[in-house]
């Protein structure tokens, strides 16, 4: 392996054309992203731990997708209608995670912002539910509950495993 200095490396490499922050800007940064998103395997064991999770899970997507797959246990509240009916279905000193579709959907960070601007504490559930469902984690439809095996590009297929991040 030839070595370059950083000058000549930043020069020819695409990652490094714009330097990595100091590690105390991104010690703030990435301390700052864990106070906004949530890991779908940390929801999934909050949820299935005895007791209180602490949070409510919300899926901010329409009727129609919330038919076709939906956490167990989550409110239904879509985007649009939280300005008129989080009052109702959300208590204010709970903690709320939201998730849509997937990580090529900004729902979950529509509905995040909407929260937040109504008082509410909330996390952004990074994956939405296309990763809780190739994570192999159960799900209900309008025909009844489902689980799909774990993808093992996405999750440990082995249940028990941990992958260690």
């Amino acid at each position: 392996m030839v070595m370059t200095s950083p000058a000549t490396a930043t020069a020819v490499n695409p990652v490094l054309r714009v330097p990595p922050a100091s590690p105390a800007a991104a010690a703030a940064y990435f301390g700052a992203s864990l106070a906004f998103h949530a890991d779908v395997s940390d929801v999934a064991s909050a949820l299935a731990a005895d007791g209180d999770p602490g949070f409510v899970v919300v899926d901010s997507r329409s009727t129609a997708f919330w038919d076709q797959g939906h956490i167990p246990g989550a409110v239904h509240l879509p985007t649009a209608l939280i300005p008129e009916q989080a009052a109702r279905l959300l208590d204010p000193a709970v903690p709320v995670v939201t998730y849509c579709w997937g990580p090529g959907c900004n729902g979950a960070t529509r509905a995040a912002l909407a929260l937040a601007q109504l008082g509410y504490q909330v996390k952004e559930m990074l994956g939405g539910f296309e990763y809780w469902a190739r994570e192999g984690f159960a799900f209900e439809t309008w025909e009844g509950g489902e689980r799909r095996a774990a993808d093992p590009l996405t999750a440990p297929v082995d249940d028990d495993a941990d992958c260690g991040c």
